[in-house]
């Protein structure tokens, strides 16, 4: 009788299971309705935006503004530069006045992201104050927080579609401002979601034996297991070629892929962002390895859309198990060289500048006149306003590429801000896109000057 009972007992099990399996695989949303999505990529933003009332400007804003969920990274402090900055952030410093709510609230951005290598530009008052301001303005932002927990968890919105989740992280980071967890004895570190990986580099002989001679003479603390050689934060292996291997570090990704399955548990839909300069070794415009590793894995817990954002420049287009998945959109706003109206005395002192230096002397120097960097990189001026459309049952109905430009050729105090793209340039970028995701398998399509991409054959 026991016996009859027990197995009774794990029948039901299997069936609640079951069940459980397959309600999450139909789930669907309570209206029905189909959920629209538009993504952006880096907003390094300093000067209003909402001043420009050009008809076609107003109308690529109205598109931002009728998705249910509006996204961007939030490359930028939001801050009254009353805090010290850190002794170099790299690639300038990025802070903004508390007005940047209002812009971003005006644009239609309803989600952003706050993990990446400008996060910690100011330290833990420049990070602190930002993150206010985004809540006081009610302005829902995942990657950042007061310890790894907070950083790590996922930020929602309320929708009449459904309610959306974002989960964001960052690769490329400070190691000053990651964030640190909380333990029962010290509290934790305030900062950015990290998503590290290791590095493995395949060389020859000769260059295994001169690393390991440098190491020596440099004094730097060695190590060598399972044939790798180790120093200064990268592995080593003989091989016939040279080559570099990535692959996430397994405690940021097991603790990402929890926040992503936690946010399937909670919302009808799912957004995972993260910021990534990193690239294959002589392929810019490819992602990294551990990059495609993860994004592989987001879709995999229950991502329903992937978006990456941090190399500057366009990426291509993966559509995974039904899923889209987005290596790199460049930037929406990227206009802090004519936007930023104090820098610390380390960039100054990077140009060999005297004291009296200005910003405009900075810009001049570093960019040697807009003729070196980004003023000249046609790349970093071109993008587009991504919009998604998934049926209440996930799955994916439309992918829609806006192209803009931020002004590219023209002089610093007019460029920066997007605007659609006349239609040869349209042509052009969506081509590019066309051209990366070739690696993917996928295919885009240019029509009435914009970009379609095959979603089921359509």
């Amino acid at each position: 009788m026991k016996k009859s009972v027990h197995v009774l007992f794990m029948h039901f099990v299997l069936l609640q299971l079951v069940s459980a399996t397959l309600s999450a695989q139909t789930k669907q949303t309570q209206t029905g309705n189909d959920v629209h999505i538009v993504l952006t990529g880096d907003s390094n933003w300093h000067r209003r935006i909402s001043v420009y009332d050009d008809p076609a400007y107003l109308d690529l804003i109205k598109k931002i503004r009728s998705a249910d969920a509006a996204f961007t990274n939030l490359e930028v402090l939001i801050h009254p530069i009353q805090q010290s900055a850190q002794p170099w952030a790299g690639g300038g410093y990025a802070y903004a006045p508390p007005w940047l709510t209002d812009e971003i609230k005006w644009v239609g951005f309803n989600l952003v992201s706050t993990a990446n290598n400008h996060a910690y530009d100011y330290g833990e008052a420049g990070l602190r104050s930002s993150l206010a301001a985004l809540n006081s303005a009610n302005i829902a932002n995942a990657g950042s927080g007061e310890n790894l927990a907070f950083a790590r968890s996922p930020a929602y919105i309320d929708t009449k579609n459904g309610r959306i989740a974002l989960v964001a992280c960052a690769s490329s980071l400070r190691v000053g401002g990651l964030a640190g967890a909380q333990r029962i004895d010290l509290p934790g570190r305030i900062g950015s979601n990290p998503l590290r990986y290791n590095t493995t580099y395949t060389v020859d002989a000769q260059t295994l034996e001169n690393l390991k001679k440098l190491a020596k003479l440099e004094g730097l603390r060695t190590g060598k297991a399972d044939g790798l050689f180790s120093f200064a934060g990268a592995s080593y292996v003989v091989g016939d070629s040279f080559k570099a291997h990535t692959e996430v570090l397994p405690a940021d990704l097991e603790g990402n892929l929890h926040s992503i399955h936690e946010a399937k548990r909670m919302a009808d839909f799912v957004i995972a962002s993260i910021h990534s300069h990193e690239t294959p070794p002589g392929h810019p415009d490819q992602p990294s390895e551990f990059l495609v590793q993860f994004a592989h894995a987001a879709i995999d817990q229950g991502a329903d859309v992937f978006v990456a954002h941090g190399p500057q420049q366009l990426r291509g287009i993966e559509i995974y198990k039904g899923k889209p998945i987005f290596y790199g959109l460049a930037n929406f706003v990227f206009d802090g060289e004519a936007g930023i109206p104090f820098l610390p005395a380390e960039s100054y002192e990077s140009e060999h500048l005297p004291a009296n230096a200005t910003t405009a002397d900075f810009r001049d120097a570093s960019s040697k006149n807009d003729t070196v960097g980004y003023p000249e990189q046609r790349g970093v001026w071109e993008s587009a306003v991504v919009q998604i459309t998934l049926t209440s049952d996930h799955k994916l109905k439309e992918i829609v590429l806006n192209p803009v430009t931020l002004g590219y050729g023209k002089f610093r105090s007019e460029r920066g801000h997007p605007l659609p793209a006349s239609s040869s340039d349209a042509k052009a970028i969506v081509e590019q896109f066309a051209h990366l995701s070739e690696l993917f398998g996928t295919k885009v399509d240019f029509r009435d000057g914009r970009g379609y991409v095959k979603v089921d054959g359509r």
